[in-house]
């Protein structure tokens, strides 16, 4: 089969679009040929080392940790999925990826797949909206008639946290570029804050202080200190990105967020995407063979959105 791998860490261009052995299921695994992943911005980040102790991946590596695809195999111990099931997936972080024809998933991530979106497209919802869900639900404990300020709503994540916050009941502002702001208009928000502003007054004007912060970029020291500010007494900040300080004062409390697969979780998601509640935005969609070009651009900054990768 055809998959990207690297051999070793480094930059895009360790990347190789190459023959793979096909993997063969074991027991509690399904096998599935795969129709899109997605680039997530941890897939880089592993890619280049940084997460190496965090993380530890067996070389040659196959990335993509978002996947919608067909079952075609079952492993032994299997109940409740038959070859043909289209599925999506979050895999885990240091196993073998979706950027290939076929991948194994663990059988109890597994999610059925949407049936209102294009299949390709699906393979954007698992990670990030995993990750919102998490931030808002299990780690910010989100609810009606709270505030929430969403730092870096422009992206993946921060498009589902908008659109789940809102649907929870809570104010939601976010700060986000020019380019997201129709999008996020869209999804019902509050207040939007241009996102090189947001450490000035603007912040206050908007409702600060805020019930929960959800800060989904890297932020530098003043950064963070000010969303730290913007968080009210007892309230609490949740980074998925720069670690926050464990000591904020005021009965704030701070929260580092490392999102995890859980197919319940997921297959609320779905339901919410068949349903018309969740939409799913995707920027670009590329071709498999092109990863290497989508990590370079990702690491220059430039690329549109949320891009998916079509096998």
């Amino acid at each position: 089969m055809k998959a990207v791998r690297y051999h070793r860490y480094g930059d895009s261009d360790v990347l190789e679009y190459e023959e793979a052995p096909r993997p063969v299921p074991g027991a509690g695994e399904v096998l599935v040929q795969v129709t899109a992943t997605s680039f997530n911005p941890v897939d880089a980040t592993i890619r280049a080392g940084y997460l190496s102790e965090v993380f530890p991946v067996a070389l040659p590596h196959v990335p993509g940790i978002d996947l919608a695809g067909t079952i075609t195999e079952l492993g032994a111990g299997v109940e409740g999925r038959r070859p043909g099931d289209s599925v999506v997936a979050f895999l885990p972080m240091t196993a073998d990826g979706a950027a290939a024809e076929y991948v194994l998933a663990p059988a109890d991530a597994l999610a059925t797949a949407p049936t209102t979106v294009a299949a390709a497209d699906a393979a954007a919802l698992p990670a990030a909206g995993l990750t919102a869900w998490q931030a808002l639900f299990d780690v910010a404990q989100l609810r009606a008639g709270q505030s929430i300020l969403v730092n870096g709503a422009g992206g993946a994540v921060g498009g589902y946290a908008v659109q789940l916050a809102k649907q929870a009941g809570a104010a939601v502002t976010a700060t986000a570029s020019a380019r997201s702001a129709n999008r996020l208009r869209d999804y019902g928000i509050d207040h939007i804050i241009d996102h090189l502003d947001y450490t000035a007054t603007p912040v206050t004007a908007a409702g600060r202080p805020f019930d929960v912060v959800l800060n989904l970029v890297g932020t530098t020291p003043e950064e963070t200190a000010a969303l730290v500010d913007s968080v009210g007494d007892g309230g609490v900040l949740v980074s998925a990105t720069t670690p926050p300080p464990e000591q904020a004062g005021r009965g704030v409390r701070t929260e580092r967020l490392f999102a995890r697969s859980d197919a319940g979780q997921l297959a609320e998601l779905v339901r919410r995407v068949d349903a018309g509640q969740l939409r799913i935005d995707v920027a670009d969609r590329r071709s498999l063979a092109d990863l290497a070009a989508v990590h370079a651009d990702a690491d220059a900054g430039q690329l549109p959105g949320k891009t998916v990768l079509v096998a």
